[in-house]
């Protein structure tokens, strides 16, 4: 009896849907919810119309945008459900055509009215054999068979032009983490607290470093070499020596390295410290551009993943200065000894992109294009007095070559190869193995040795034994046959209710809201 429940146990665990299961579960919920947000970041496309005098103005508002199931377009005209078995035969893409709403808005803020509003097809979808989109999605075995689909295949894959592709699951370090090290370059002389600051696919490294004056110092994206960090937290809003000593700590240790660096500070109000940012960013042009520039920079390229949507500006701005506060508070632990260096390679800061991320990126500036030739489009016909409607400004191969394109090459977004490759159908084993395959973004051809060391933490989530001989040694891994997959957090305000409610103070966001923290027991 043990051993028949044992077995029925074990051959429920290693099913087909379990092996791939990480693959669908990303790509459903890219499908339900991260193509609509993709478009809800998007929200409108600008035209230049209305930039002449006399001209009413016109934009574009972008609405729902739904997927349906995988269909194929036939030299009538008529449109037919396609199965993934097909579309291997016929050497076609396995892809679902992609709807949204579209309304095209004239006039002042104010006084808009809606030209022409519809739901229109903007491009097709390649669509993964088995997710909740795909036409066998439910079928019993004998159903597969008969449409000549094979019921032990656990999908989890794409088919473009008849090729099976999949999206190799890619590690990156952690974003929007706080990590802190010595700079190898000066041996431990110099400290450095760095981050990746991650928003709607745009990635800066913000670098908070203790040069050998003992100085902080900040670099960021779109200001070359770096900046005094009193300099930024008073731009910031954060005025008082008292105040930014508080922030990064009380502990008299760090008080006194704080003191140095006030002591050397060069501006005393946020005012000096804007202007000698504009300084910066926008040396040799005039003073109002120069604060008009300084602010922009800061808001834009400066810790971008604080952006809450309807946050205050100020508020985001406080947050900021906070938020370098304590990477500085980082360093000086690191110059005392009172912490570690951060481990690179700890698999508590490594972050995997499955199918779903990674479609995310490509849909996003897929969308981009999309809205770029939509402009255009609009432009040009309004210059030719046509009637102005949705359906003629939008060229539905524009979306689709987009995203179909890199995925049948394996070159995506950010200048990375390699993305997708050819399902390994050498045999069964090789499919699964493919399928939980993930690699790494360092190059290949330098030796990395600490990366490619098998390391404790991978003890459970990461094979240790089947990897490739030469090159992509310890560079391309495999899951773990026990390996579970947890996905990102949804509902981000339900934990942090959760964790004040276990007796966590001081939690980001819930700040005032009559939240009762329960005494210690």
């Amino acid at each position: 009896m043990e051993r028949a429940n044992r077995r029925a146990i074990s051959r429920e665990y290693f099913s087909k849907d379990r092996l791939a299961e990480h693959h669908f579960r990303s790509f459903n919920a890219f499908l339900t919810r991260g193509m609509q947000r993709v478009v809800d970041e998007k929200e409108t496309i600008d035209t230049d119309i209305g930039d002449k005098e006399g001209e009413e103005p016109v934009h574009v508002e972008l609405g729902d945008v739904r997927v349906v199931t995988p269909r194929v377009r036939e030299a009538d005209g008529s449109e037919e459900l396609l199965y993934p078995q097909e579309a291997r035969l016929r050497n076609i893409t396995y892809s679902a055509p992609v709807f949204m709403e579209m309304s095209i808005v004239k006039g002042e803020e104010g006084e808009e009215r809606v030209v022409d509003s519809t739901e229109t097809k903007i491009g097709r979808m390649p669509i993964m054999v088995g997710s909740e989109k795909c036409n066998i999605a439910g079928f019993s075995d004998e159903e597969l068979i008969e449409i000549g689909e094979d019921p032990a295949d656990p999908g989890g894959y794409f088919i473009v032009n008849g090729s099976e592709r999949v999206l190799m699951t890619s590690e990156d370090l952690a974003p929007n983490k706080i990590l802190a090290e010595y700079d190898t370059k000066y041996g431990d002389e110099i400290q450095v607290a760095k981050t990746f600051s991650q928003r709607r696919g745009y990635r800066a490294l913000v670098l908070t470093e203790r040069n050998r004056e003992g100085l902080l110092e900040v670099s960021f994206p779109s200001v070359s070499g770096s900046i005094n960090f009193v300099t930024l937290v008073r731009a910031l809003g954060l005025e008082s020596d008292e105040e930014i000593v508080h922030r990064v700590s009380d502990d008299p240790e760090v008080v006194k390295y704080m003191l140095e660096n006030l002591e050397a500070a060069e501006v005393q109000s946020q005012e000096e410290a804007i202007e000698t940012l504009g300084k910066r960013v926008a040396s040799g042009q005039g003073k109002n551009y120069q604060l008009k520039r300084a602010n922009y920079v800061i808001d834009r390229y400066l810790l971008p993943h604080l952006h809450e949507e309807g946050v205050e500006e100020e508020d985001v701005r406080i947050n900021k200065a906070y938020y370098l506060c304590r990477m500085a508070e980082a360093c000086f632990e690191l110059a005392l000894g009172r912490r570690e260096s951060d481990d690179k390679d700890h698999y508590a800061n490594k972050r995997l992109k499955v199918s779903g991320d990674l479609m995310k990126d490509l849909f996003r500036t897929a969308l981009n294009k999309l809205a770029r030739d939509v402009k255009y489009q609009l432009e040009r016909a309004n210059m030719r007095n046509r009637q102005l409607s949705v359906s003629t400004v939008v060229r539905s191969d524009v979306l689709t070559e987009r995203l179909e394109h890199p995925i049948a090459t394996g070159n995506w977004v950010g200048g990375r190869s390699g993305v997708s490759q050819l399902v390994d159908r050498t045999d069964f084993m090789g499919v699964l193995s493919h399928l939980r395959r993930l690699r790494s973004p360092l190059s290949r051809s330098q030796p990395h040795f600490e990366a490619r060391d098998l390391h404790a933490t991978q003890w459970g989530r990461i094979c240790p034994s089947e990897t490739p001989e030469g090159p992509n040694c310890g560079l391309v891994k495999n899951f773990a046959q026990a390996m579970e997959l947890s996905q990102n957090i949804e509902d981000e305000q339900g934990l942090k209710r959760e964790l004040a409610s276990m007796g966590v103070k001081g939690i980001p966001g819930l700040e005032g809201q009559g939240q009762e923290t329960p005494a210690d027991d």
